[in-house]
């Protein structure tokens, strides 16, 4: 029996996650609110109340509606934005979009996110491409560290950078805005893997100043599953086309570019996560009285205070400063837990704790990453600090 006394958020009866669960894995999945739930119901029935009313007559001023509310939340304007189902499809749209050639150089970090690796050493494949790595040091001291290792694998070759804004394994915020403005000065195109950032942190993509974006809107904006978005500077957009090939690349239509023409329609499926956005911008941001910036920083607050706790409880240094994390943080495990066969399945099976144990490169030390939602208490990160000491003992 753990020594922890475990307190309910006020905010856990938004969600429909189980009671019993420790949750601190909203950076995976996400977790849809409850009122966004119903929202999307609601359409769902709308939509097989009468099919065809809905695709012919109602499914694009919908998007347009949610496009606009996003474009709004990004500080972009709604022309610059495609609907994808996940920013893995987005990264796809692009990579696979692009041409290159044998002498061309597409640059990626340590950091980067498996299934985006793997495109990108698809594409470079095909093409005859080189994909260099820039190898990033995790723990780390201060965000130069990454700029520096960036710049110093650029050479004349170097035609792409694919770089994340918060690394899904270490949950570092990655300094885009200097690096990038680097790049443009270099003239390399940016492609930024964002899958967590959209409600994470607060977004200005023009001050960005990347070439493609593509993020998630199921994680930390917390909409449904199947939400997410690509963004294209104006001047790159009639050279990117989605990965499905569909009524878009022909249509006579001229109200709107070709680029979301394409995107819009990829074939008959399911578009309501898309819709239900604007109900999670809003539910969201309605959860705190300063809205979304107070949510951001009282997620913040939360993992930094949780992190301090697990460091102490387990005697480990903390790998990088404050500000470098958003509402994920990892801690490398010390060597005694690192003992601990299938660790992750017994926080799981023993504790109903729910954390993820990630593999760092090809070093025995793994490292632990946790999420803070407003859903989450102080009382969660005891319990998890409470549960590997049981473990080690």
């Amino acid at each position: 029996m753990l020594d922890v006394e475990v307190q309910t958020s006020d905010y856990r009866k938004y969600w429909l996650l189980d009671s019993e669960v420790t949750f601190l894995n909203h950076g995976s999945f996400g977790a849809c609110p409850i009122p966004v739930l119903q929202r999307q119901t609601q359409l769902r029935e709308q939509l097989e109340r009468q099919p065809v009313h809905f695709f012919v007559r109602e499914w694009e001023s919908l998007l347009d509606e949610a496009r606009r509310q996003l474009a709004e939340f990004l500080g972009v304007i709604a022309e610059e934005l495609v609907f994808v189902p996940n920013a893995t499809t987005g990264i796809n749209s692009v990579l696979r979009s692009l041409r290159f050639s044998p002498t061309d150089e597409l640059l990626t970090t340590n950091h980067e996110y498996n299934a985006c690796r793997n495109a990108l050493n698809f594409v470079a494949e095909r093409w005859g491409a080189t994909v260099k790595i820039a190898n990033i040091p995790f723990p780390l001291n201060s965000p130069d560290e990454i700029i520096s290792s960036i710049l110093e694998q650029i050479t004349p070759h170097t035609k792409l950078v694919l770089i994340d804004h918060i690394s899904s394994q270490t949950g570092l915020i990655f300094p885009l805005k200097p690096l990038i403005c680097e790049l443009n000065s270099r003239g390399i195109e940016s492609l930024v893997d964002g899958a967590h950032a959209p409600g994470m942190l607060p977004l200005n993509l023009p001050e960005i100043g990347a070439t493609y974006y593509s993020g998630n809107c199921h994680k930390w904006l917390s909409a449904p599953k199947g939400a997410a978005f690509l963004y294209v500077h104006p001047d790159k957009q009639n050279k990117i086309h989605p990965v499905t090939i569909s009524h878009g690349a022909n249509s006579p239509r001229t109200d709107r570019s070709r680029f979301q023409l394409e995107f819009d329609w990829m074939g008959t499926h399911d578009p309501t996560a898309y819709f239900c956005i604007p109900e999670a911008i809003k539910f969201m941001g309605s959860l705190q009285p300063g809205g979304w910036l107070e949510l951001i920083q009282h997620n913040h607050n939360t993992v930094i205070a949780a992190r301090k706790i697990l460091s102490e409880k387990l005697a480990v240094k903390l790998p990088c400063p404050d500000e470098m994390i958003g509402a994920m943080a990892t801690i490398i495990l010390p060597d005694k837990i690192q003992l601990i066969p299938s660790l992750q399945t017994q926080l799981w099976e023993k504790f109903k704790i729910e954390v993820p144990i990630i593999p760092w490169e090809n070093q025995p030390q793994k490292l632990m990453r946790i999420s803070a939602q407003i859903y989450n208490t102080h009382s969660d990160y005891q319990k998890l600090a409470e549960a590997l000491i049981s473990l080690m003992s």
